[in-house]
């Protein structure tokens, strides 16, 4: 238990607060913040394969989200994005608390997006190495407990 609270006390995220820094600097902190998607054999993402109507900003928008959801520091409330210009929108859920696993923290999530094709919801799981970005190893459609 003592090295997980170790693992996880070492972790942050960096977030920008809009207003308080340059252009540069917002940028700098976006990409700390950044989720990589993970690439199948095909060179598919598992969240880009459910969501194949993201856009590059929508996905943009949608991965500062995913990042902030999942922060081991964060406090587990859900994290929307949107955008205006195409009409998508989503929010990202933590589930549960981030864990160990191969020596990357990782944590469950799970999205709901309105997208241009209607609503999607999807359950997967990111990880990230210490002080690496977050990449989504699993992502498909929610079903929901009967």
């Amino acid at each position: 238990m003592l090295l997980l609270a170790t693992a996880v006390a070492g972790c942050s995220i960096s977030v920008p607060m809009i207003g308080l820094a340059g252009k540069g600097e917002d940028e700098a902190a976006m990409t700390t913040a950044s989720v990589l998607p993970a690439r199948g054999s095909d060179g598919s993402s598992p969240l880009v394969a459910l969501a194949p109507d993201l856009g590059p900003e929508d996905w943009r928008r949608a991965e500062g989200a995913l990042a902030l959801a999942l922060d081991p520091q964060g406090n587990g409330a859900p994290v929307s994005w949107d955008n205006a210009q195409s009409g998508m929108k989503g929010t990202f859920t933590p589930v549960g608390g981030p864990f160990l696993k191969a020596d990357e923290i990782c944590r469950a999530f799970l999205a709901s997006m309105s997208l241009q094709r209607g609503p999607v919801k999807v359950q997967g799981t990111a990880c990230r190495p210490s002080g690496g970005e977050w990449v989504v190893k699993d992502a498909r459609p929610w079903k929901a407990a009967a």
